[in-house]
């Protein structure tokens, strides 16, 4: 399990060049101009991590796999799209189908990269978006609510829950608030408010954009950003679009030398991947044999049998137990056999929460 991140903004704030820098190709169209994305682009992207290539060396492996993660590049939005201006609700649509937002903000000032609102406002940039996705969702739920609110009268125990939980999203809506803020009770509840995919209740992580020369410390407009996030419970990071496009051109040795001089220790896209797992709880567990060393990525709390059937479905139905090495142990000890002689390779069975870092083989019987 991966996740999708939807990258969104106003037009010209640089995501479609982030995009292409992230994903290494060209399948954006970067352009000065507004709308020049006209279909969303979908990018896979290898998640790095150095601990599977410890595990593959350890391991002998003859190969590693990464885990994958995918950035969907969405059209810019631009006040009024909730009502069809600009590129209008199709962009609003792809926006649905994503895990996360991923807000890109212009922090850098540019005579020659025409901005939309003829200057450069992160913040002003921010509410745009977000209220043009607030007024979206309004739109949804003041048809939806009093629908389940009739049925529920009805005796219909489902509308009646809909109407309860959906109602509390609208209250939060009509006061200028993002769904997300709603905190259900119980697994049903979480349930039907996963079901009504509301725009403003998928978690944002904010991509401040700056020159090169701000990419260490940030600037007076990303402190800005920063602050807003932390008022939200969100998340936010510094990157510059230009130089993670320089970096794709680079073997591996020559960005290392490139970021040290910047006084970066990593990629924008390593800032990005570990906000985002930050922000979706997400964790990484490892296989590791002579063929390959891969690393699998699940949800914080996930059972054995869950995390054994982002593997295969087989895995988690038939599911006996799990063989189970911390990542420490196994790198310490040199692997799975001295592990299991030091007594740290565990049988673990259904009710196993795995941990981030777990070394694992499964058994199982279909």
């Amino acid at each position: 399990m991966g996740f999708r991140c939807g990258i969104v903004g106003l037009p010209n704030v640089g995501k479609s060049t982030l995009f292409n820098a992230l994903t290494e190709t060209q399948a954006a169209q970067a352009a000065n101009y507004p709308f020049c994305t006209i279909e969303p682009n979908v990018g896979q992207v290898a998640v790095p991590d150095e601990r599977l290539d410890k595990i593959a060396e350890i391991a002998k492996s003859a190969k590693t796999v990464p885990t994958q993660l995918a950035f969907v590049d969405i059209a810019g939005l631009v006040k009024g799209a909730s009502k069809g201006e600009g590129l209008g609700n199709q962009f609003l649509g792809n926006i649905r189908e994503v895990d996360a937002i991923v807000h890109v903000l212009r922090c850098f000032e540019d005579d020659d990269i025409q901005h939309v609102s003829n200057k450069v406002d992160p913040l002003a940039d921010a509410e745009v978006v977000e209220t043009e996705l607030l007024l979206a969702d309004m739109e949804s739920l003041e048809k939806r609510v009093p629908n389940a609110e009739k049925r529920a009268t009805a005796g219909d125990k489902e509308a009646k829950l809909i109407a309860s939980v959906l109602g509390q999203a609208l209250a939060l809506l009509r006061e200028g608030k993002p769904a997300r803020l709603v905190e259900p009770n119980d697994e049903e509840e979480a349930r039907v408010f996963a079901q009504a995919q509301l725009l403003t209740a998928k978690p944002v992580l904010y991509v401040c954009n700056v020159a090169e020369e701000d990419a260490a410390s940030g600037n007076a407009l990303s402190q800005e950003v920063f602050a807003k996030a932390e008022r939200e419970g969100a998340q936010a990071v510094v990157v510059s679009a230009a130089i993670e496009a320089e970096l794709v051109a680079m073997e591996a040795e020559e960005r290392r030398e490139y970021l040290s001089e910047l006084g970066l220790e990593e990629s924008g896209l390593s800032r990005i991947i570990r906000a985002g797992y930050t922000l979706l709880g997400l964790q990484t567990f490892f296989t590791a044999g002579p063929k390959e060393a891969r690393a699998w990525t699940f949800p914080a709390g996930a059972k054995a049998p869950q995390a054994a059937g982002e593997i295969h479905t087989d895995f988690e139905r038939g599911f006996i137990r799990a063989e189970t090495i911390a990542y420490d142990d196994y790198v310490t000890l040199g692997g799975e056999s001295p592990a299991r002689e030091a007594g740290k390779l565990r049988q673990e069975g259904k009710e196993y929460l795995v941990q981030d870092g777990d070394v694992m083989m499964f058994k199982f019987n279909v």
